[in-house]
């Protein structure tokens, strides 16, 4: 399942957020852009701390924001020889965590068995 990530209205690439910590409520995986990213990769390389001013959001493939505390793009390309960007998505509160990523929820009950 592809997740679509914006900038304000701006398609700007997409996730299968793959990877997640349950608990916390944070899904977060590879992203790969869209041509829109150009018009915000600099800010992704540069700023970590807050991206706040991008107005970052996920979407659901049926293209439903993802309601969240926040949405975080960070770009690696800079510092690894191959291009290396993830997305975090945190803070998506329950039942919806699990609704959307059933994976994770059971992969974390798993470990505890």
């Amino acid at each position: 399942m592809k997740f679509s990530i914006y900038s304000n209205d701006l398609l700007v690439g997409h996730s299968e957020l793959e990877s997640g910590d349950p608990p916390m409520g944070v899904a977060f995986g590879a992203f790969e852009p869209a041509v829109a990213y150009e018009a915000i990769r600099q800010e992704c390389r540069s700023n970590h701390a807050d991206q706040s001013l991008l107005n970052l959001s996920a979407r659901t493939p049926k293209g439903v924001v993802i309601p969240c505390i926040g949405v975080g793009i960070l770009d690696y390309s800079n510092e690894v020889e191959e291009s290396f960007i993830e997305v975090n998505v945190l803070g998506i509160g329950y039942p919806l965590y699990g609704e959307l990523f059933p994976n994770h929820v059971s992969a974390y009950e798993h470990q505890f068995k």
